[in-house]
């Protein structure tokens, strides 16, 4: 078992981040697996150092060790991911520029049927396709164009399997099961994702793809809020015949009124916690693990 903690380093870590971490390390060491760390700074615009350096802090207090004494970054992948973007150019009509802004998007949505609620997924706002069927020119990716996968072309290029994975039900002992969704729910529930960024080559989706591939990763550890983005993923390791994980999705951590916790929520940081004198026991009490 290699699992991983794939943390971005754009604000402190919080109690939510304490849970993924120390589940996806115990559940490595119970079986003397390997866990890794990886720092998700593809966003460079808004990464920083400091937040960097207090993620090894924080991580460490806790007790937790990993594997790799030079964590992979994603800011020094920048070439895997644009050559994995003209791999997947190659597939016919797959990849196609888009030069949209949100706020064309939300005009688009919203013109047809003025009042409706915008229908959101995984990737954002479900994306109308207005740029559909654009041509991508030159020889690499551009860089001031976002790059979208055209989802049914990408289903084409599949086939007509239904996309699965399995789901571990670690650490609670509920049996592991598989999960399939069909090329309709794809196509109505997620739509033509974002698969690079005009302001920096990848995004979230394809990165995680070819990292965990990277690292070997064999159980991806995650909230269940990213289960809808986990089916996005598989169909890229089905484009990029890239093995796919198990993934384990996680209840997400709460405050009293039933809130996600989220960055933003400063005083729910560890270094808080840490400078009211908890320890690291006390975080693993609050999350619900030994």
């Amino acid at each position: 078992m290699i699992t991983r903690f794939a943390p971005s380093p754009t604000g402190p870590l919080h109690l939510g981040h304490a849970y993924s971490a120390i589940l996806a390390h115990d559940m490595a060491r119970a079986v003397g697996g390997t866990f890794l760390l990886r720092i998700e700074d593809i966003d460079t615009t808004r990464a920083r150092h400091e937040w960097e350096h207090q993620i090894f802090d924080d991580l460490t207090w806790l007790g937790l060790t990993w594997d790799d004494d030079d964590p992979m970054r994603q800011s020094d992948r920048s070439q895997n991911y644009r050559d994995a973007l003209n791999t997947l150019r190659q597939i016919d009509g797959v990849l196609y520029p888009c030069t949209c802004s949100r706020k064309d998007i939300i005009g688009a949505l919203s013109a047809p049927q003025e009042g409706d609620e915008l229908q959101y997924g995984p990737d954002g706002l479900i994306y109308p396709g207005t740029c559909r069927g654009a041509l991508w020119t030159g020889d690499d990716a551009p860089n001031s164009q976002s790059i979208r996968l055209d989802m049914a072309k990408a289903l084409t290029a599949i086939g007509p399997k239904e996309i699965c994975f399995s789901e571990d039900g670690a650490p609670s002992h509920i049996q592991s099961k598989t999960m399939c969704f069909s090329h309709s729910d794809l196509l109505a529930d997620v739509g033509d994702i974002v698969l690079s960024r005009k302001d920096f080559i990848g995004s979230y989706h394809l990165s995680v793809v070819l990292d965990d591939a990277a690292q070997g990763i064999t159980h991806v550890v995650r909230g269940e809020d990213l289960f809808d983005a986990t089916k996005i993923h598989v169909v890229l390791q089905h484009l990029l015949q890239l093995p796919t994980p198990t993934y384990h999705h996680h209840a997400l951590i709460r405050d009293a009124q039933g809130k996600r916790l989220a960055k933003r929520d400063d005083a729910r940081a560890i270094a808080k916690y840490r400078a009211d004198g908890a320890t690291p026991q006390d975080i693993r009490e609050m999350v619900g693990l030994p």
